[in-house]
């Protein structure tokens, strides 16, 4: 059994993902309050969307690549037992509330199962990641934080929302991811639905209150945005793509 430092650091370590993503490059890509186009077609994300692993990842990274499909420009997102997300680092006190896209998934990872750690994997999610203030955050997720944020001189989120299209959980569920608090998901699509591309608008500002509104009344600065997928848990593959990314 695992020793309360022994999570303390694992949690710590997680979170420290996010950390390396919003610190990456600061003086060549500055976070804004405007949300990027990926990329031309047949080419990497264009900064400031990078990819972002774990700290010291040796793992596989998620692979992201700008293609043309069904006549529209979009991300393709495969995860082939790997984890990655690609991450856009913002700067918004007043942040805009209405994040809108478009996904279709190709190949669906039905061994998911995000209640359990090992199952924690998703084959498609668009999230939005929250600069709540840290006296806000319960006792003893506010320590896993600050080791988080002792690896790194850039602000760490304190709270993110993640949208993601599940295998089989009910469309509408709601649940923390089993690593941290301080990660939420909602299940927007459920089930396989190949080649299918579905369109979403999210109030993420309403979406934040109701997930971390015990914490907080008020909305605290958008940070980021990121899209990506996993399948590291589950040592499985799925294949998906999003388009059409705006932040209103």
């Amino acid at each position: 059994m695992k020793t309360t430092r022994q999570s303390l650091v694992e949690h710590a370590l997680w979170c420290a993902a996010w950390a390396v993503a919003l610190c990456a490059a600061p003086q060549v890509h500055a976070a804004g309050n405007q949300l990027q186009a990926f990329a031309a077609a047949g080419s990497a994300p264009a900064a400031p969307w990078h990819v972002v692993g774990l700290p010291q990842q040796t793992k596989p990274f998620t692979r992201f690549a700008v293609t043309d499909i069904d006549g529209k420009r979009a991300l393709r997102i495969e995860a082939v037992e790997s984890y990655g997300n690609l991450v856009h680092a913002l700067s918004m006190e007043k942040a805009a509330t209405s994040l809108s896209w478009r996904w279709r998934v190709e190949l669906l990872n039905t061994a998911v199962n995000l209640r359990v750690k090992e199952g924690d994997d998703s084959a498609l999610k668009v999230c939005a990641l929250w600069d709540l203030p840290l006296d806000n955050v319960p006792f003893m997720e506010r320590q896993i934080l600050r080791v988080a944020r002792s690896k790194t001189s850039e602000p760490l989120p304190a709270a993110t929302v993640c949208y993601v299209w599940d295998a089989q959980m009910a469309e509408g569920t709601e649940l923390d991811s089993p690593f941290t608090h301080r990660l939420r998901y909602v299940v927007l699509r459920s089930g396989d639905k190949p080649r299918q591309w579905l369109s979403e608008k999210r109030d993420i500002g309403a979406d934040f209150l109701k997930l971390f509104g015990s914490e907080s009344a008020t909305l605290p600065p958008l940070i980021g945005i990121a899209v990506g997928a996993d399948a590291d848990n589950t040592h499985s593959r799925s294949v998906g793509y999003v388009a059409d990314l705006v932040l209103e």
